[in-house]
Order: structure tokens, then sequence, then C-alpha cells
């Protein structure tokens, strides 16, 4: 049997955009992800721009500001205007505008942007849809992305902030307390990025540190790249049934988050003892629970990772 799909108004799911669709975009930016297939990562809800405020900023895999823009309506001058300033403002590389109705003029000023310029501009639609009595899900379509010159510009890395300075120390630090006690990420280098990665044994598989602003975490991490949700869930799903087992093993709960209808999966520990941005007299007291429970869930995982199929 076949459901039929049908959409559903905007406003009965998100009934704002500041304070309903905002935040949940900033929690589930995985499904924008999806639709643009970058991986991007939310740094900040209402980023200053001068006398206005972006809806959201995030970084690109080099650390680069992406401005996000969104509208839960038809796409007016006003937006794209905003959208302009803002990313010059906060001097991003990319900027992202969600609509609910893109106006063929607007279409056509997006792509003459990627054109003329060195920035990258995605015009994305939004759309709420179920299948019969199911809840509504979130469709995002791309309706323009980047030229494959903005691209090749938007690759380019911009002088590092002082938030990339500070993981670079931070990461720097600690793969130095962490090189007398596990080989895990012995050949990784320190960058200015939100996560520090290695793989796991096991193509799409690794286990990541992650740091950000105040808080911690360790993960592994599952992702076989586009188009390969039922691959990951697959693996997630064999893994799970040693759920029992692995925590015994790693000594405490860990967070299993199979994130449904998305593209990676995680299995994760989370930590409140601080960030890249608290005081660095204190990073080694961050740092050493982060590199213990690496050890601890490398082990866990080892012996059920090797029996996965290739």
């Amino acid at each position: 049997m076949i459901g039929s799909l049908r959409r559903v108004d905007l406003r009965d799911v998100w009934s704002s955009e500041p304070q309903d669709f905002t935040p949940w975009l900033a929690e589930n930016v995985d499904v924008l992800n999806s639709a643009i297939d970058l991986s991007l990562s939310i740094v900040e809800r209402e980023h200053p721009a001068g006398d206005f405020s972006v809806d959201l900023v995030a970084e690109d895999e080099l650390g680069n500001p992406v401005i996000i823009e969104n509208q839960l309506e038809r796409s007016n001058h006003d937006h794209l205007g905003k959208l302009i300033t803002y990313l010059t403002a906060i001097d991003a590389k990319a900027a992202i505008w969600i609509v609910s109705d893109p106006r063929p003029e607007h279409i056509r000023a997006i792509s003459w942007l990627n054109e003329s310029s060195s920035a990258s501009f995605y015009l994305l639609k939004l759309e709420a849809v179920q299948i019969e009595d199911s809840p509504p899900a979130p469709l995002l379509t791309l309706i323009v992305g980047s030229s494959e010159a903005s691209q090749e510009a938007g690759e380019t890395r911009r002088e590092f902030t002082e938030r990339h300075i500070l993981r670079r120390r931070f990461w720097t630090q600690l793969l130095e307390r962490a090189r007398d006690r596990t080989t895990l990420h012995a050949n990784i280098n320190p960058n200015p990025y939100s996560y520090l990665m290695t793989g796991a044994g096991r193509r799409g598989l690794r286990f990541d540190y992650v740091v950000q602003r105040h808080t911690s975490e360790i993960e592994l991490y599952i992702d076989r790249g586009r188009d390969a949700d039922s691959e990951n869930e697959e693996i997630f799903d064999r893994l799970q049934q040693s759920k029992a087992e692995i925590e015994e093993a790693f000594g405490e709960e860990l967070e299993w988050q199979r994130l449904e209808g998305r593209r990676a999966c995680r299995i994760n520990k989370r930590f409140s003892l601080g960030g890249y941005r608290d005081d660095e007299e204190r990073w080694p007291e961050i740092q050493d629970p982060m590199i213990e429970g690496m050890i601890l869930l490398e082990k866990a995982f080892k012996p059920h990772i090797d029996r996965l199929p290739v």
C-alpha cells in the first residue's frame, strides 16, 4: 500500500520563524547539510552584524563562516538585501537563503551573485509534508546552488579568527597530553575546527573529539557519505544490538543517536567541564576526561567494529 503525500502549511508546523523555525534548524542542521551537500555546524543564533542580527551563523568544514537567513514566506527584496549586507558585515564565504516561495527574479539574482562574486550563494525552498496522518516532515529543495567558480573561491581559507586560534591551541595541547596514553590520534595534526577525527577501522566510521565553547564530547561517528543513510543506520543498529556489552566495557551509559531521516548516526559521551572558551589554565582538567574517555570508547567498540561487514 502506498500512501499519498500532501503539503502542510508551514505556519502549522512552525508558527514563528525566529521563535520556532530558526531554533529547530539550529538543532537539525543535518537536514540542511543533506539538501546542499555541505557539512555545516551551527555556531551562533542572532549573530550581530552592525545594527542588525543574522538568523544563524554556521561554519563549513574549513572553519569559514556561513550565514543563514530564514523566511517562512515568499522571497522579497528586503531579505535579499539583508543577505548581502550580513555576508559582507561578517566577511562570510557563503550565504544560504531559505524561503517558502522563491520569486523568479530572486532566483535569477542569486544565480547572478554566484557568477559575479567570490562568495557562494544558496537559495532553498522550504515545505512541510506528511503521508496520511504521519507527523509533518521538512522538505528542503535546492533551487540555486553556488557556481563552480564560487565553490573554488569558497574553499580559500579566511584569515583565522580568534576562535580558530583557540581551537588549534586546544587541540595541540590535547594531542600532547594524549601522546603517552594512546596512539589513536597520534598521526592527526591539530586544526582550527570544532572536531578532531581519526578512522575507526571501517569505512565511514571514525572516532571524534569535539569541543564547543563551554562543553566537549567524544563520539563514534557513522557516515558513509551521501545517499548512504540506510547503510549508516544498518551499522548503527548492528552496534546497538551490543549496547549493554559496549556500555559495560565503557563504564557508563552513552548517547545513541540514530538520527532518523538524516545522513549520519553517532554514539557519544558529553562532558560539561568546559570548552575552548574557558580559561586555558583549566584546559588540562577539561582534556583529561576526554582522553581517558576516548581510550575507553575505542576499547569498548573495537571488537564490535571488527565484526562489521566491510
